[in-house]
Formats: C-alpha cells, structure tokens, sequence
C-alpha cells in the first residue's frame, strides 16, 4: 500500500531528544524550543513566536489575546478543519461562514464585507493545500472596519503571497505541526506567530498559564505570580528538539515536496486537458509549499469510484473537510450567510493523492497509472 502520508524525518530527531532527555529540562521553552522560535523569527520574520502544544493551541490563544466576546461574530470559510471555529466558539462567539473560491478553495475574499456586522470582530482568512488567500483585499477591509485578522496557515509554512510569508500578514497566525504537515513536532505540535507588539507580553502571559513566569527568568521580575487569566500552551522540549531537526532540514523537504508536487502535475496534464479532471490552481504572486497535491473529479460519485479503484491498486487517496456548516455544531454555533454556491460542490469533488517527504518517482508513477487507467 502507497500510504497517503508518513511523517518526515531527517534523521537527527532521535539524537535531538536524546540530547533533550539528557538536559534535565523537559517542560518546555527550554534550548531547542528557544532555537525553534529564534529559527522562525528570523527566518519569516515575525516579531515574535511561540511554540504551542497544538495549531488548535495556537487558534485558542488568538482567540483570547483579540478578546473574543460572547456574542462576537467571526468571518470564516466554512472549508476548514473544526479547530478553526472551535478556537472562536469557546470564547462564545458566532461563526458566520463565507463561501470560498472554487480556484483556490480559499474564502471569497469579495464577499466579506458584505457579512460585517457591528458584532464582527475578526476574520480568519484559511490558507488551504499552503496557497494564499487574497490578503491585500482582507487586510484593507479589516483595517477600514478595524478589525482583526488571525491567519489560519496550519498548512502554510514555507508559503508566501507577494513575498511575504503566511501567518506574518495578519495580527496573529498560526502554524501546525501535526504529522500530516510537511514539518512535524512529534506528532503533535503549533505555533503562535505575533505580528501585532502589543500582543507580545500577554501572550506569554496567557501562554504560562496567566503567570508572568517568563519575565521572572528573564530577570524582569522578582517572582512570578498569577495576573491574568491563561491555559497551559507551552509544549514539551521532546516536542521541540525533534522540530529541530525539521527545521534544519527545512529547505531539503521543501524542495523534495516541490518536486513530487510538479511530478504529479506535469503527469495528470494531460487529464485536465482532456476535461477528465480539474488540477487546483496557485496563482502567479504566491509561493506554495506542495502542502497537499489534489484535483477535482467530475462529482461526488465520480470521486468515491475514483478513491475506491485506487485502494483497490493499493494507493490510499483521501477526500478532505465536510463543510463545517453543514454539521450538527455547525448548525449551532455558526450560521453560513449568502449562498453555497461553491464550499458543499467543490469539497465533494476533491481527492488528495498521496503527498509525503520520501515519496519516490516509481510510486507516484503507480499513483499516475491507476488514476490514467481509472478514466480510460
């Protein structure tokens, strides 16, 4: 079987947490988590950076440094993993879903304004498969309704729209290092990206469970104490020393992940020119980072043939998000405003293909073959 994903690994990883084990320091922030946030914060660059247990984590601290309110309204695409609403809807606001764009399958960047209320307090643009939002458009609306804008770019690093890179564009962003992603923590893993300076010290507040436990070791504060409401959102060294080691060979699985992304696409051309398939789009301003590799089938019914026929030649190919509106929580603590012209039509197309660092010519020649002879 062609898994459709294996965690990277660089081969440093289990030196790293050797090294962190033996440092007597596992709790978190410790040397590899502070070269962890050093290593983003000049290489994106971003004011400031904290690692998370989690993008969830990450999601959740926005949420809580821009104040959400219950009752506040939230703009979103409904296109989107459920941490992206979750974040919002603990704080007690309103999710008000915006249809997406069926090139990128990125919100509707022109239908935005049309949903602020007085309510509205942020938007959360989401960078899906690694490819940018329109986020001049959302940047200016924000700004002349003063809002705020926290990018959801879980999928996004190594990702940058007109050279600057995703989650650096908004007041907050953030980033996941879940095993799926092209750069992993262990398993699990975030990261909060701070755009904003007055976010900075509360951040770390909130981060350290609402102590100002940070400005104590760095000598700015006699003790620590409890000042502000806060959740545990530091993550474990282990975590941080085997992001480490990705982060040392970041530009190498970019660069293989690009290369298999091309593979595929250069491959499946002739397909879409015969009108069998529809190959995603990434516009000419915006760097991706081969997040995912997915086309369109004709339909549903099409696509669940497609993905079965594939498992049947030993190929795991995956469909993504079940619109988020149109779930039972969904339901209730959001609401989808204007028309579903694209979100429900366009997920029920899309297949993911196989897409992980290692994976070689000859099996995505396999991958290629199966999807040919599925629609000869």
């Amino acid at each position: 079987m062609i898994p459709f994903n294996k965690p990277p690994v660089t081969g440093a990883e289990e030196q790293y947490i050797k090294q962190a084990l033996q440092s007597n320091k596992l709790s978190g922030d410790g040397p590899f988590g502070k070269k962890c946030q050093n290593w983003f914060e000049a290489n994106l660059p971003a004011k400031k950076t904290l690692l998370t247990p989690s993008c969830t984590a990450a999601l959740e601290l926005a949420a809580v440094l821009i104040d959400i309110q219950p009752g506040d309204e939230v703009i979103m695409p409904s296109y989107t993993f459920v941490s992206t609403a979750n974040a919002f809807v603990l704080r007690g606001a309103k999710i008000v879903f915006v249809d997406i764009r069926p090139d990128t399958m990125n919100i509707d960047e022109r239908l935005i304004e049309a949903v602020i209320t007085p309510k509205t307090r942020a938007i959360v643009p989401v960078h899906y498969a690694g490819v940018a939002c329109e986020m001049d458009t959302i940047m200016d609306i924000a700004e002349r309704h003063n809002l705020y804008v926290v990018e959801d770019a879980a999928q996004g690093m190594m990702s940058s729209y007109k050279g600057r890179a995703l989650g650096t564009i908004g007041h907050l962003g953030a980033f996941s290092f879940h095993e799926t992603k092209n750069y992993t923590s262990g398993g699990e893993g975030g990261l909060l990206i701070i755009n904003d300076e007055k976010f900075r010290q509360r951040a770390e507040i909130i981060r350290e469970k609402g102590t100002n436990r940070s400005q104590f070791f760095r000598g700015m504060v006699d003790k620590y104490q409890w000042v502000d409401i806060g959740s545990s959102f530091l993550p474990s060294e282990l975590q941080a020393a085997y992001l480490w080691a990705q982060l040392e060979g970041a530009e190498l699985i970019n660069d293989a992940r690009l290369a298999a992304w091309k593979y595929y696409a250069e491959k499946l051309q002739p397909l879409a020119d015969m009108g069998h398939i529809e190959l995603g789009v990434v516009p000419t301003d915006r760097i991706h980072n081969a997040h995912m590799f997915y086309f369109k089938a004709a339909n549903l019914e099409e696509r669940t043939s497609l993905i079965d026929y594939l498992k049947n030649h030993d190929i795991q190919a995956v469909f993504h998000y079940i619109p988020l509106h149109t779930a039972k929580a969904g339901r209730e603590f959001g609401r989808f405003s204007g028309d579903d012209r694209f979100t429900t039509a366009e997920s029920e197309r899309l297949i993911r293909l196989p897409m992980w660092y290692g994976l070689d010519e000859a099996m995505q020649q396999q991958v290629v073959d199966a999807i040919i002879e599925f629609y000869r």
